[in-house]
């Protein structure tokens, strides 16, 4: 991942454009029930949940649970995938509240506004593919356009669904007493497939339930996220 201070400096010098691409920034909160830290960021994301230019999606963990309270949502593979995000980036420790951006940046997630200069940057930037997902009952069909990818790269087409609201009662751990609500709380993931990146391609899948979805376009082994759609 690119350092924040780097974005930070490189927001001074880029101004967001209604003319650039019309991808939504994708925004992973890794966060946890039994964080005291956290609440501020969880904060953070129900604004994100209410942009149209942005996906947020809250990825709860459970390597707080052992403090005294184990966390509802929590789901052992989000964990997985921030240390996988760790590696790639280079580094040797994960923290909640962590953001990463489109799978290339992080910040503290409570650091409101170096996020929301990373997703200016982000939102500035040229597209380099495309994608569309669309559903009729319960079966998805996602489209994908290459526009600027390089050569020899492959990218994981991954659906992801997620509840818009969960209420969580705790009453134990650092966060005891308290009632707090989550935005766009992650439920499951699906493999749609693999891209190869070269020329447009559909992908068909099934999804279970009627949660809200939405498809990420990312380079494999936790590479950036290219492009990324909500399901309609």
């Amino acid at each position: 991942m690119i350092k924040p201070a780097a974005i930070a400096l490189a927001s001074l010098f880029f101004v967001p454009s209604a003319q650039a691409g019309s991808d939504p920034v994708v925004v992973e909160l890794f966060t946890s029930q039994g964080c005291s830290s956290c609440p501020p960021a969880d904060r953070i994301m129900h604004d994100l949940a209410k942009r149209d230019d942005v996906i947020g999606l809250a990825l709860h963990v459970d390597y707080w649970d052992y403090i005294g309270w184990k966390d509802e949502y929590a789901d052992p593979d989000h964990a997985l995938r921030q240390r996988a995000y760790a590696r790639h980036a280079g580094q040797t420790m994960i923290y909640t509240p962590q953001m990463v951006i489109n799978g290339q940046n992080d910040v503290v997630g409570a650091n409101e506004g170096e996020l929301r200069q990373i997703i200016g940057v982000h939102l500035a930037s040229a597209p380099k593919a495309e994608v569309t997902a669309s559903r009729v009952g319960e079966e998805i069909k996602v489209s994908v356009t290459p526009f600027e990818l390089p050569a020899g790269e492959h990218y994981d087409i991954r659906v992801v669904q997620y509840s818009p609201l969960r209420h969580a009662s705790i009453r134990r751990g650092e966060l005891a007493g308290h009632d707090l609500d989550y935005a766009n709380v992650v439920e499951g993931w699906q493999s749609a497939g693999r891209w190869n990146g070269a020329a447009a391609q559909t992908f068909e899948l099934t999804l279970p339930d009627d949660l809200p979805a939405v498809v990420l376009v990312q380079q494999v082994d936790h590479g950036p996220i290219v492009a990324a759609a909500r399901v309609k």
